[in-house]
């Protein structure tokens, strides 16, 4: 990933996301070449109002099904919904299901002209029963025998054709018939291969090949790190403590690991890990979302956004997918509107006191925090990051503009009240943003009570003004620590250096 901006560029835009984002993607023009195992998800939809007189089993009528691309098919039809040119290498059956997936893949815009048909190999299908809002059962069928010379020799044969003008490269390898089977051949042009990204169950097969980024969910990283699956927030920190062993294990320079619904954490070399936090539904009948997270974090890359802004990218429009039924694809409209919800999380005071009530009635743990923000960066992420796994609500308290002035001169802010709370209302580790006037914020802590007051940086927490109400009501208050050398004043004074200004 040669291409993307240098660090001082790359703080400056972690967390920078707007709506504007989504449209940015969809025109990059990017081509993306996936390769990998092609499902077909079958959703049949019905009734039950009787069980089966056989056995103590629900009876489903069946009002309707629907066929939709699943696997690398779905990959690769949510990299064609956010915009990308993509060419689907893969194989299917002969067959009628065969069929259905290429015609639903054209319908998605996806380029099938690649996908071979084999005679003799039934496509693989997964079936879903689902009655009202529960999923009863799932069927799965299909041919997931490893591919014959003859079909690895189809399907390799265009391959270095279809990666000279790719942007990207993106493996599905899910212990079918295909991607780990191409392994070796493509290896041989890996010094060819674009911004190469490996979703795998096996994410150790691939280390020879060194991915730009593997993105496995947690059993899939536990597996290759010969742990027991870690449960809960512990995961990050398992995973953060294991870091090196995860990037030897899987020739990888960056890993996101997949949460489900408490997220994921990026590891990416030395830097400190990233989290996004998900939106979870009670209950889904969604499938597919790691499709759209890895679909969605590819193309943020080829277009040149750092690592942590591609995070959560790839966040947001999982979020999208995870709030539908079905196999579902995130569209650059869905995704341009996710992104431009920031109205929630940015409340007046009265509002963000009647949240935080709420949030307190369900039993949840608030941590409050304050700043200017003028200018996001890598410090300000990992340290908001740290406070949220404090807690289950994040509330950001920022400095009005004539308050930043008075703290930090005339030539501050750089970025005005409303653009700074906007920016950290799209990190989806803060729940909640709130502009104050005054020089602190002891009065918004002592109306809001938070259970937990963080700071950043070399305080004690005897020298904040804050301690004392806090204290008053029984809330306890932190100090975090932070990256050294990061700082809003820093990071202007290199870019007025670098631009020769005074």
């Amino acid at each position: 990933m040669s291409s993307n901006p240098s660090d001082d560029t790359r703080s400056a835009m972690a967390g920078g996301l707007t709506p504007e984002v989504a449209d940015r993607l969809a025109g990059t023009e990017a081509r993306v070449v996936v390769l990998g195992d092609s499902v077909l998800d079958l959703w049949l939809w019905g009734r039950s109002d009787r069980l089966c007189r056989e056995a103590p089993v629900p009876v489903v009528d069946i009002d309707r099904s629907t066929p939709v691309p699943g696997g690398a098919a779905n990959t690769a039809a949510n990299l064609a919904a956010l915009g990308a040119t993509v060419d689907l290498v893969s194989l299917t059956g002969a067959d009628d299901r065969g069929a259905t997936l290429r015609t639903t893949l054209a319908a998605a815009g996806v380029g099938t002209d690649h996908l071979l048909a084999c005679e003799g190999r039934s496509t693989v299908a997964k079936c879903r029963v689902v009655s009202g809002d529960q999923i009863l059962v799932r069927f799965d069928d299909g041919d997931r025998t490893p591919a014959t010379v003859e079909e690895i020799a189809a399907l390799v044969r265009p391959l270095p054709d279809l990666l000279a003008g790719a942007d990207a490269v993106v493996v599905c390898d899910y212990d079918g018939a295909v991607a780990d089977r191409v392994r070796a051949e493509l290896a041989a042009l890996r010094h060819t291969l674009p911004l190469l990204v490996v979703d795998t169950h096996h994410p150790a097969r691939w280390r020879e090949l060194r991915p730009d980024v593997v993105t496995p969910n947690a059993g899939e990283a536990a597996e290759a790190l010969g742990l027991t699956p870690p449960d809960g927030a512990d995961r990050v920190e398992v995973f953060t403590e294991h870091r090196d062993r995860l990037f030897a294990m899987t020739g990888a320079g960056a890993a996101v690991v997949t949460l489900d619904r408490d997220g994921a954490v990026l590891l990416d070399g030395a830097r400190p890990a990233h989290r996004t936090w998900a939106e979870p539904v009670a209950e889904s009948q969604s499938a597919g979302a790691g499709d759209t997270f890895v679909a969605a974090l590819t193309l943020a890359l080829v277009d040149g956004l750092p690592l942590t802004a591609a995070a959560e990218v790839a966040q947001a429009a999982a979020d999208v997918v995870v709030h539908r039924t079905g196999t579902a694809v995130c569209s650059t409209a869905q995704l341009r509107d996710r992104l431009g919800r920031t109205g929630t999380a940015v409340l007046g005071r009265a509002e963000l006191a009647r949240a935080v009530e709420a949030h307190r009635g369900a039993g949840r743990c608030i941590v409050f925090t304050n700043g200017c923000f003028d200018v996001l960066h890598a410090g300000h992420v990992s340290y908001l990051n740290e406070a949220k796994r404090l807690g289950d609500v994040l509330v950001v308290a920022v400095n009005s503009d004539a308050s930043v002035r008075k703290l930090k001169g005339p030539e501050r802010p750089v970025n005005t009240a409303p653009d700074r709370a906007a920016v950290l209302a799209a990190l989806s580790c803060v729940d909640h943003v709130v502009v104050f006037e005054e020089d602190t914020p002891a009065e918004l802590i002592r109306a809001l009570r938070p259970d937990l007051y963080v700071k950043g940086g070399d305080y004690r927490p005897d020298m904040l003004p804050e301690t004392p109400v806090v204290h008053s009501y029984g809330g306890e208050v932190r100090v975090l620590g932070y990256l050294a050398d990061r700082s809003t004043t820093a990071l202007i004074e290199r870019i007025r250096a670098n631009a020769g200004t005074p």
